[in-house]
């Protein structure tokens, strides 16, 4: 069974991603551009989010188990500036602050997290992990608005799909609708699934594609195969469904996009 990303790695991909973003947001036209899959957002308005995400997440990781995150006062200053290379370096020190926490404070450390029913535990690892994410998908929206996109990393992709079946998807709240089971096939051939019912939703790595032990194939209602970064980027609602073979009832796709868990 592939295991998650090392905390290291984590780290490396943080810092690569975040070097991507600031060439991508350098590279755009202007700052005043709209962001094709950011609906009412400038890259402005992307980079002062990402920003101000990182910042916060900072202050999460350093304050440690808690009952809530830190007050925008500890972590909301300084605002990010509106001329171009000063927001670029903004955004660095952004990205450096939350490096500097986690590399600080390690993976074992506890944290408040807006998961706390998930499969995900409440630490700085799995801070980082999903850290890892938003930054990668939110530099393929800054990539695709300077009008270059490019694939995730294959390394960030892989985890990915599992980092947001574990975060955003397992769940102990229940799913409203009939009890499904669903497959998500990477063609860089690893396999997921997720049991969704009244307990709420679950997920787990199949060793091998499409099958699990004292499971026959038939059991799956419907299955989604594409690349891992494919994968991705329609679990974040970047690119269609479509986008992906589907096989089986492909309306739970569709479900799952519009499902929103009680936290």
């Amino acid at each position: 069974m592939e295991k998650t990303l090392e905390f290291s790695d984590l780290l490396r991909l943080i810092d690569e991603r975040a070097t991507a973003f600031r060439a991508a947001v350098a590279s755009a036209p202007s700052l005043d551009v709209p962001v094709p899959t950011c609906p009412g957002w400038t890259l402005f308005d992307l980079v002062r989010h990402l920003g101000e995400g990182r910042r916060k997440w900072a202050a999460i990781v350093a304050a440690g188990p808690a009952d809530a995150p830190p007050a925008r006062s500890v972590w909301g200053a300084p605002a990010a500036p509106r001329e171009r290379e000063a927001l670029l370096d903004w955004w660095t020190a952004s990205a450096q602050q939350l490096l500097d926490a986690l590399r600080e404070y390690g993976p074992d450390r506890g944290c408040w997290t807006w998961w706390a029913a998930s499969q995900s535990p409440q630490t700085a690892g799995a801070a980082a992990r999903h850290q890892l994410q938003e930054i990668a998908v939110h530099t393929y929206d800054a990539q695709l608005t300077a009008g270059a996109p490019q694939p995730l990393p294959d390394e960030v992709a892989l985890d990915g799909v599992d980092e947001f079946l574990s975060t955003c998807c397992a769940t102990t709240s229940p799913w409203p609708h009939e009890p499904a089971v669903v497959d998500y096939h990477a063609t860089e051939g690893r396999s997921w699934r997720l049991w969704l019912s009244a307990d709420g939703a679950r997920f787990a790595r199949l060793p091998a594609p499409g099958t699990t032990p004292g499971e026959a194939p038939d059991a799956v209602d419907a299955s989604a195969r594409g690349t891992a970064g494919e994968l991705v980027l329609v679990m974040y609602d970047r690119i269609p469904v479509a986008s992906l073979k589907v096989d089986g009832d492909g309306r739970l796709f569709d479900l799952l996009q519009a499902w929103e868990p009680e936290e």
